[in-house]
């Protein structure tokens, strides 16, 4: 069925790095309202905000302390409703991050909770006594170390499923429903668009929160098969549809870590009513542990073709390939050493035009990639800076920890828009918040606005396509060359209307015979080279479209 969030082209934005508007170093709302002519002029018809509440940013904002105010950093409230006005204006869209598995230590609803083991809100939040003078259980938290922290004046320990200071709520509770429904029907009647579920799939915790096997004796174990997509999370889900998705026109992604293609439908099968679409992580490998690996094409032909395949006429796919959790794209699959400008476009082109909504993550559309890291003071996140910690306790150097961080280490995608070569890359006036990569000086907007084979003008030029063709939205998908060593190939096609596109995911050309893929009554109507030499070789990193 068609509709507006299918053909929308979205961007997501995180606040504190796009830009700032009031020189304090900081990026803010009044920052992001500044840029809205370019995210039009772009294409982009959906706006994604990172976490804008007030939040004393343990963990950069995703710790809320209150869902209806507005960080002091990023605005005010009046600020927010401006932005919203003015993307509305713009005729685009806006949706939130909506942040519910936790809230911060600091929010009243915990507040309350913590103050006494009889208090009225003790419930909201997992509460145990400890067990032989330790945790209640041997889990460990995403961010490593105990998932339980001690709370010396009630003498329990609360569960925190990511930092110490981002308790998870208890939403077995209905009255932390009724209260998180009250808080997102106040933002829809402000006029939002939607919201981003951050974390939904820790929602539902094992109930008897028994210890998980330990065979390796460790202090903390890996906790995610007692919490990861639980059986009995998607009644909340419903409950949450029921309450309130279904009483608007809006969009809803789940961040759904641990979904397979086989469960695509369950979540997002449009009869359920469930969500919309879901981010699933198969494809980005999240938690990749060994730095610097990159996926062969047969990995994603298999991931990419399976998610297509299984939502084919029963659900959407959310297409993406960076946001705020990884490291760039272009540094983890593409060749950012000799063919940065080729494997950017190319990779863009790979997930742009298959069948789902695609998402853009700041930066990624003028092909920024990871940074340099010298210390540990040169990280800010919260997870690297645990990481670095957990690294040391086992031995390993510090030239050894830097380099796994660089790969891995989610502060690579955080670093300041690069606007222009200026010293602040046109971010702040001031000195940023977080270093500014290097390279700003050579990748950078203002460079490649004037540039027309420049990755802007790329993904201009890919949005304009996928905006023109409607096969390119509603058509079926089709793998092609599916055995190929380096080349993933798939077809678009709806009624009379076919295009094939073409990636060479790799850094030497590649061809591929005639009598497998013909190129026979054949339009090429976007490609990244400057010529075809060969209609049946791509160069490195060479993408193409046809249409038939």
């Amino acid at each position: 069925m068609a509709t507006w969030w299918k053909e929308a082209v979205a961007y997501q934005i995180y606040p504190r790095s796009f830009k700032d508007s009031n020189g304090d170093g900081i990026g803010d709302l009044n920052g992001i309202t500044e840029k809205l002519d370019y995210l039009k002029e772009l294409g982009i018809d959906l706006i994604w905000i990172c976490p804008m509440y007030k939040s004393p940013n343990d963990d950069n904002g995703y710790d809320i302390s209150d869902y209806q105010q507005i960080m002091a950093e990023f605005g005010t409230m009046a600020d927010f409703d401006r932005l919203l006005a003015e993307v509305h204006a713009r005729g685009m869209r806006l949706i939130i991050d909506l942040v519910v598995n936790h809230t911060s230590d600091e929010h009243p609803w915990f507040l309350e909770s913590s103050s006494s083991r009889d208090n009225p809100k003790r419930d909201w939040y997992t509460w145990r006594d400890g067990k032989n003078g330790a945790e209640p259980n041997n889990w460990e938290g995403i961010f490593k170390g105990s998932a339980w922290e001690f709370d010396p004046q009630t003498e329990q320990y609360y569960l925190h499923l990511f930092t110490r200071r981002q308790p998870d709520l208890n939403w077995e509770n209905p009255q932390v429903r009724t209260a998180v429904y009250d808080m997102m029907h106040w933002w829809l009647a402000k006029g939002i668009d939607g919201f981003r579920i951050d974390a939904i799939c820790h929602m539902k915790k094992e109930p008897t929160l028994a210890d998980v096997p330990n065979p390796d004796k460790l202090r903390y174990v890996p906790s995610m098969k007692s919490h990861l997509n639980y059986d009995g999370l998607l009644e909340y889900v419903d409950d949450m549809s029921r309450n309130v998705f279904q009483h608007y026109d809006i969009v809803t992604v789940g961040e759904v870590n641990g979904l397979d293609s086989a469960h695509a439908e369950e979540w997002v099968g449009e009869h359920r009513n469930r969500l919309n679409m879901v981010f699933q992580f198969e494809h980005v490998r999240l938690w990749e542990t060994e730095a610097g690996i990159r996926p062969s094409p047969a990995q994603l032909k298999k991931i990419f073709t399976a998610w297509q395949e299984a939502l084919e006429g029963k659900g959407w796919n959310a297409l993406y390939v960076e946001n705020h959790d990884l490291t760039r794209i272009t540094s983890r699959w593409g060749d950012t050493q000799h063919y940065w400008r080729e494997s950017a476009t190319c990779l863009a082109t790979l997930y742009f035009l298959m069948q789902g909504t695609p998402f853009i993550y700041q930066g990624q559309e003028i092909g920024m990639t990871n940074t340099r890291f010298s210390g540990l003071a040169d990280f800010d996140d919260v997870s690297a800076k645990n990481m670095w910690r957990d690294m040391t306790a086992q031995g390993k150097s510090e030239e050894e920890i830097i380099a796994f961080l660089t790969h891995t280490g989610r502060d690579n995608s955080r670093t300041p828009m690069q606007w222009d070569h200026s010293a602040n890359a046109g971010f702040s006036e001031a000195k940023p918040w977080f270093q500014v990569n290097a390279n700003h000086t050579i990748i950078n907007v203002a460079a490649q606005r004037q540039d027309p084979d420049s990755v802007l003008n790329f993904y201009r030029a890919l949005i304009a396509l996928r905006k023109k063709e409607r096969a390119l939205i509603y058509g079926r998908y089709r793998l092609v060359l599916a055995d190929h060593p380096q080349i993933y190939a798939y077809w678009r096609e709806q009624d009379d209307a076919k295009f094939l596109v073409l990636c060479n995911l790799s850094s030497k050309s590649a061809q591929w015979p005639e009598g497998d893929l013909s190129l026979d009554g054949a339009k090429c109507v976007l490609g990244n080279a400057a010529q075809i030499d060969e209609p049946y070789r791509l160069h490195h990193w060479e993408t193409r479209v046809y249409q038939f």
